[in-house]
């Protein structure tokens, strides 16, 4: 485990400080894709472009499952994902303290989050007259709990379980059932296993984002069994934790669209 009182062990004078080190781990991005903090930059960086697609493909992973599926129903129903989640979620996430530090006023992240929610509702609305009515509890639960999620009300919402059913296990069915027009055991265990890796996601980018937005220094020691030791800071914290963010989102992505090929072509 790292010792972030090492310094204290040495027998005489100050520590000594790399300033170099000090102040590039001050200057380490809100997220590991953050491009900037002004212009399409800091759009790109709103839009959280790995989660988004990682979210996206659990739709196209629900709607591949189906008996048959419909090329139009799913291209709606991944835009009304991206407009609600993609778009909404993230700039009202926004506005609750800044949190990647970015150069949009507040009216333009109001602005962008209403413009999201009214385009997935309007695709919501035009599904429930094509589909049925078994899309409308879908479209109402959606804009609940991005409204709900953002604003921690209640507090279940933004618990681990409650982003890995809202964002893991919510995506899997809706695109299920806009397919299907009808919830199955394989539209049940689809979504479990989005529960779980959308747990893992949770459980690794928590600690990811204290380091990178609240923690401002970060210096110790590991000890290895065989005597060697080695220093720890915030980046060999982080590089792990990223790593494993990386992969799964490539992972997901490419697996839903490997799915949506063999079932459309």
């Amino acid at each position: 485990m790292p010792d972030v009182h090492a310094s204290q062990g040495r027998r005489a004078g100050a520590p000594t400080i790399d300033h170099r080190a000090d102040r590039a781990d001050r200057e380490l991005r809100p997220a590991y894709y953050a491009a900037g903090r002004g212009g399409w930059r800091a759009w790109w960086t709103l839009l959280h472009p790995p989660y988004t697609a990682w979210h996206l493909g659990y739709v196209v992973i629900g709607a591949a499952l189906a008996p048959q599926v419909y090329l139009d129903r799913l291209i709606a129903t991944v835009l009304a994902f991206f407009l609600a989640v993609g778009i909404a979620a993230h700039a009202l996430d926004e506005l609750q303290g800044r949190p990647l530090g970015i150069r949009i006023r507040s009216s333009v992240l109001i602005a962008a989050s209403v413009a999201g929610l009214a385009g997935a509702l309007a695709l919501g609305i035009v599904g429930v007259t094509r589909i049925g009515w078994v899309l409308l509890p879908f479209m109402v639960i959606g804009p609940l709990l991005v409204v709900a999620y953002n604003a921690e009300l209640p507090e279940v919402a933004h618990s681990d379980l409650g982003f890995a059913l809202a964002w893991g296990a919510f995506p899997v069915l809706t695109g299920y059932v806009a397919q299907a027009q009808a919830l199955t055991a394989v539209a049940v265990l689809a979504a479990a296993a989005a529960v779980a890796l959308s747990w893992a996601q949770r459980a690794l980018s928590t600690p990811a984002r204290l380091m990178r937005r609240r923690v401002i220094r970060l210096q110790g020691s590991i000890a290895l069994a065989d005597g060697q030791t080695g220093p720890i800071d915030r980046r060999t914290v982080l590089a792990p934790l990223e790593q494993a963010l990386r992969a799964m989102s490539w992972g997901v992505v490419l697996l839903a669209a490997a799915m949506a090929v063999a079932r459309l072509a």
